[in-house]
């Protein structure tokens, strides 16, 4: 990976859990004491906070989680410096800096350490309540897989020959 692809990497996920941490913030703000704002259809934002893991399953252990998201934020990040490039170094980005977002969250949102709750406010009404860390992590995992299966595909010569995949 170049100097400039990783400093671009590195924007990325600085711009993500800056604008995951200032989304949260406005939402503790404007959403406290039970307040909703309905945007459209069934889109409304609505403060809840997760202490679990995805869709609040396993709450009460965000000691753990904290952990494992740090782990592998560590673990991405080797790989990205390691052998990442293209979509799936941009995918392990979005993918890190939803991780470090959450992180965040469970680091310094509580009195005790890896104890705090995740900030969600984004609610559909039919799907858990999500951030835009949570969004970053999923469309980064969607991205990483697509890159898997164009990485996996092999490339024949054509019958005109040139290359084709």
């Amino acid at each position: 990976m170049t100097a400039a692809s990783t400093r671009r990497l590195w924007s990325l996920i600085a711009v993500i859990v800056v604008v995951d941490q200032l989304t949260k913030h406005w939402a503790l703000n404007r959403l406290s004491g039970g307040r909703t704002i309905d945007i459209i259809g069934s889109l409304r934002f609505n403060l809840a906070f997760n202490k679990g893991m995805a869709f609040s399953q396993a709450t009460g252990a965000g000691p753990v989680l904290g952990a494992l998201a740090f782990v592998i934020v560590i673990a991405v990040v080797l790989w990205i410096r390691r052998s990442a490039t293209g979509l799936a170094a941009f995918a392990a980005g979005m993918i890190v800096g939803g991780a470090i977002g959450n992180l965040v969250d469970r680091l310094f949102r509580n009195d005790a350490w890896l104890r705090g709750a995740v900030v969600d406010f984004i609610d559909l009404q039919w799907f858990p309540v999500f951030n835009i860390a949570d969004s970053c992590i999923t469309v980064g995992a969607v991205l990483m897989v697509f890159a898997s299966l164009r990485a996996g595909k092999t490339v024949e010569p054509s019958p005109r020959g040139g290359l084709s995949d």
